[in-house]
């Protein structure tokens, strides 16, 4: 018996482009605070200027793209700075939605770090030395710092961003612009990893700014298909127009 297609066609994950916090995290890492200069809140931290160019260049690729071939679907985390890269990679040619048929999605927000918001790791040793201490012991996967979340809370609500997608975009094309966490999540679920697993690939660096990870829809793999791995941080979009590439975490996510 025939089963249906329950997945997208193509799927995108696409990290923000540098943001000013990247920059800022830099700075206070240079001069060894224990804080970074950030007013205002997480959500509502804007794209750097690099990372505007980021986003243009990611625009252009997907305008090189045969017009079959880009993405019909963009959901998007609220956070400013992946709503800035969408509408940048839109106003490129990159997209055939615009910005106000993006579909925004809190369960694809960045990781919420709770007490430890805006501490370098230096600041999280000197501030928050219990929480140091619990992370150590319990590893990032399973740490939840006061009033923020661990990474198997943010996989809980993607599971759910999941089945909204495999109900709602069977069979499209789908681009979802989010963050460093988000992506690493999204690859623990669609491969069936295991925490080991994951974990080992968050450790050989940083996913790039504007990076993709991409899926295709592959009809053999179960009973009625799945979604293959194509492609992980392939920055080749920004390279081909000479935009420097960016892998550093986000300002709130530098715990150790």
């Amino acid at each position: 018996m025939a089963h249906s297609q329950r997945w997208p066609d193509t799927l995108w994950i696409v990290r923000h482009g540098e943001s000013a916090g990247n920059v800022a995290r830099d700075e206070a890492h240079r001069n060894n605070a224990a804080r970074i200069a950030l007013e205002g809140r997480d959500v509502d931290v804007p794209l750097s200027a690099l990372g505007r160019e980021q986003s243009r260049s990611l625009g252009l690729w997907f305008a090189s793209l045969p017009q079959e071939a880009r993405p019909e679907v963009v959901l998007c985390s609220p956070y400013r700075r992946a709503q800035q890269t969408a509408a940048l990679v839109h106003e490129s040619g990159g997209l055939p939605v615009a910005p106000e048929d993006f579909v925004i999605d809190e369960r694809l927000r960045e990781k919420e770090f709770g007490v430890l918001d805006g501490l370098t790791t230096l600041g999280i040793r000197d501030v928050q030395p219990d929480q140091a201490e619990f992370r150590r012991i319990l590893g990032k996967f399973y740490h939840r710092p006061p009033g923020g979340e661990s990474w198997c809370d943010v996989i809980l609500r993607l599971r759910s961003a999941l089945d909204t997608i495999s109900l709602h975009h069977e069979g499209r094309r789908v681009l979802i612009v989010a963050h460093q966490v988000v992506v690493l999540c999204l690859r623990y679920l669609l491969e069936n990893m295991t925490e080991e697993a994951i974990l080992a690939i968050d450790r050989e660096g940083d996913v790039p700014n504007c990076g993709i990870t991409e899926y295709r829809f592959d009809p053999k793999i179960g009973a009625s298909g799945a979604l293959r791995l194509h492609r992980y941080n392939f920055v080749a979009p920004l390279e081909r127009e000479g935009t420097p590439v960016t892998a550093e975490p986000d300002a709130k996510a530098v715990a150790p």
